[in-house]
């Protein structure tokens, strides 16, 4: 149907009571499977990327002291997690995972990766479970393999993508949207091309018109070739961190609202699947398994 990057590695372990889902990106592969959502056929396995691309938007010696697991400890502490050689392979496949499926996209209309939207992944930082930013090192070598011109960041998460605003701040090439919770994470905020802030428990209604609003406008100013859209599914009622009030059928929509708009102008996207910290872990597999549901309606 579509390409989906996946490898086990994706499953970090992390102690016990972490808040991060790990679980998630092994069950959310059987889940595709299982419904017949996707096929086997459909999942690739991405090698680590090359560091030349990762050099690309990010500081060189904040990326080879990742890869060496050289950063100090209160780096690793603004990250979260433990800095091992299996968690910098984890960033480096994941990375690979979304350009390998961008470049697939321009075939296919859309890929996917089980993981990635390391969006709080700046040039020369990483926090909030992200190091490397996937979705920046995919934007930039698309440009710079003239495979894209003008390309539209739409970040959906609930938590601004602060680390995708702070690389892409110089870059026209490359515009950064970003509706997020007002009051969420992170506390300081980059300044995006545009940022709709949204207040504690924004329900269906707003945001959905909020965005519906919004698209159209942007489709048109900024004339994109490519989309990269993050789609994380931390704006449900029921997340722990969220802060927002969006039912699984509202994210669901949103996904829809997005998909449609990239199918009727033709422009090919890729989507990273983002955060999600619901105490159940399958209101999360639903809402992220919509996700794929309606790609498949309309790609």
């Amino acid at each position: 149907m579509f390409p989906i990057a996946f490898n086990s590695i994706y499953k970090y372990p992390v102690p016990e009571g972490h808040r991060f889902p790990m679980d998630k990106y092994e069950l959310l592969p059987l889940q595709l499977l299982r419904e017949g959502i996707a096929e086997e056929s459909d999942f690739f396995d991405p090698e680590p990327v090359d560091m030349q691309a990762v050099y690309a938007v990010h500081d060189r010696a904040y990326a080879d002291c990742f890869v060496q697991g050289k950063l100090s400890k209160q780096e690793m502490r603004r990250i979260g997690f433990e800095q091992t050689p299996l968690l910098a392979e984890r960033e480096l496949r994941i990375t690979n995972g979304t350009l390998k499926g961008a470049l697939s996209a321009f075939d296919t209309g859309i890929a996917f990766n089980i993981a990635g939207g390391t969006h709080h992944a700046g040039r020369d930082f990483g926090e909030g479970f992200c190091m490397i930013n996937d979705q920046a090192v995919a934007a930039q070598y698309l440009l710079d393999h003239k495979k894209a011109k003008q390309i539209l960041v739409i970040d959906l998460d609930v938590h601004q993508g602060n680390g995708t605003a702070n690389i892409f701040a110089n870059q026209q090439r490359v515009f950064t949207f970003s509706m997020h919770g007002k009051n969420n994470y992170p506390f300081r905020k980059e300044k995006s091309d545009l940022d709709i802030p949204l207040e504690d428990r924004t329900d269906d209604k707003t945001y959905l018109g909020r965005l519906e609003g919004t698209l159209p406008m942007l489709i048109e100013k900024v004339q994109p070739d490519f989309i990269f859209y993050q789609a994380g599914v931390d704006i449900l009622q029921t997340d722990k961190i969220g802060r927002m009030s969006c039912t699984v059928q509202g994210c669901r929509l949103r996904d829809e609202i997005v998909f449609r708009m990239a199918w009727k102008h033709c422009i090919p996207v890729q989507c990273s699947m983002g955060g999600g910290y619901s105490p159940q872990l399958k209101t999360i597999l639903e809402a992220h398994s919509n996700t794929f549901r309606i790609a498949g309606q309309i790609f």
